[in-house]
């Protein structure tokens, strides 16, 4: 009895994990929902120009890359809870704050503090901490699926909400979101936890398990397509309402279609990479597709065909949720045991500074060669990634 009962979740496990995934899930929509239709209101925010557009999608990335590790120390010090209810006031604050702003500086502010109101690091902090050693993988995969449920559908409900309530309502909703994720913590959490001592042992291993050659170019990944993202948020909005002829409030009639129909192949990609064992080939496949989509959104923004940008835009999310997927799996499995939690911590970072060097380096590329420019740019960015991976590859083989 005892052995089935280490193969599965108990219900506190269970419920915790549930609600700490949920509470997670409506911070990330609230971030994220934002991106596809931000770019859209340039012209309605006093001093809005396509660059600070490009600071304004890509400064949450910065700001979390800087508070996650003094946020998941601070759990460390004052507890689990006290510190993932900060993080959602604080994203709450910068939620209103952008609400209510009428130039560009506010929405940059707010978007500043909802990412500094970062609680990734302390959630999975607090899942290791409720769930036993065997169940800790089983349980960090939930967790990720739920991440990446929380993204595909952020993007589907940004254009569709922005269409009923406008770019503020977003924020009133990313807000009201995080209010009720208070609630759930308050109410639904325990207080105290005790931790397996085992869990706080100091280790001495040499610093250079986390800069392992494999690993190195997984955080180049997840940078790379980060940058990538966000540069394509800042660009292609635009550019298709440009071209299209649709009005702002219907380019939900675009993102949803696309993204659903992506997942129809991203979802067989992973199950192959799964079963096959072969990340490493499925990564670089999704590579070369987000390098074909950047080439495929670069002649359809020059020759302004609709059909090419939607063909670019399916292609992006193909290949970006596919990778979305590989990478931290792999990350996680690579990692040296006992250095998992820094690897990926030096991972999350990787992923939000891409998220900034996309809007900074979009809006600037934006600014000077518009759309086109931006594919160009994140088509170098990808092809230096694919270089790198194919180069670390050969040298493991």
């Amino acid at each position: 009895m005892n052995s089935v009962s280490e193969n599965r979740l108990t219900k506190f496990e269970r419920n915790t994990i549930a609600t700490l995934s949920s509470v997670l899930v409506m911070r990330l929509i609230g971030l994220f929902m934002i991106l596809p239709v931000l770019a859209l209101y340039t012209n309605e925010f006093t001093h809005g120009t396509p660059y600070l557009i490009g600071i304004a999608l890509g400064i949450y990335g910065l700001t979390q890359a800087i508070f996650q590790v003094p946020f998941g120390t601070a759990s460390d010090r004052w507890g689990r809870r006290p510190l993932i209810v900060l993080g959602l006031i604080v994203f709450a604050i910068g939620s209103v704050v952008a609400a209510l702003s009428t130039s560009i500086f506010g929405i940059i502010l707010g978007r500043a503090l909802q990412g500094a109101g970062t609680i990734s690091a302390v959630v999975l902090a607090m899942v290791g901490d409720v769930v036993r050693e065997p169940q800790r993988p089983k349980s960090m995969a939930l967790v990720g699926v739920s991440i990446g449920t929380a993204f595909t559908l952020s993007l589907m409900l940004g254009p569709l909400l922005d269409s009923w309530v406008g770019i503020r309502g977003l924020f009133w909703i990313a807000a009201a979101l995080a209010a009720v994720g208070v609630l759930m913590v308050l109410t639904l959490l325990p207080s105290k936890i005790k931790v397996d001592s085992n869990q706080t042992e100091q280790h001495t291993e040499t610093k250079t398990g986390l800069f392992d050659r494999e690993l190195v170019s997984l955080y180049v990944g997840t940078m790379a397509i980060h940058m990538v993202m966000t540069a394509l948020f800042l660009a292609f909005p635009i550019k298709f309402i440009e071209v299209s002829g649709f009005a702002r409030d219907e380019i939900w009639k675009v993102f949803v279609p696309v993204l659903l129909t992506s997942v129809l192949v991203m979802v067989p990609l992973i199950r192959y990479s799964s079963k096959k064992k072969q990340s490493g080939q499925v990564m670089i496949l999704g590579g070369l597709v987000l390098l074909v989509a950047q080439g495929v959104l670069h002649v359809g923004s020059l020759d302004g065909a609709m059909m090419m940008l939607v063909l670019g835009l399916w292609l992006f999310f193909v290949g970006f949720n596919t990778l979305e997927a590989l990478l931290p799996s792999t990350t996680v499995t690579k990692a040296p045991e006992k250095m998992r939690g820094t690897v990926m911590g030096i991972f999350n970072a990787c992923t939000f500074i891409g998220a900034f060097l996309g809007g900074v380096f979009g809006g600037l590329v934006y600014t000077r060669h518009e759309s086109a420019g931006v594919f160009l740019l994140a088509a170098l960015v990808i092809l230096i990634w694919l270089t790198f991976k194919l180069i670390i590859s050969r040298q493991l083989a």
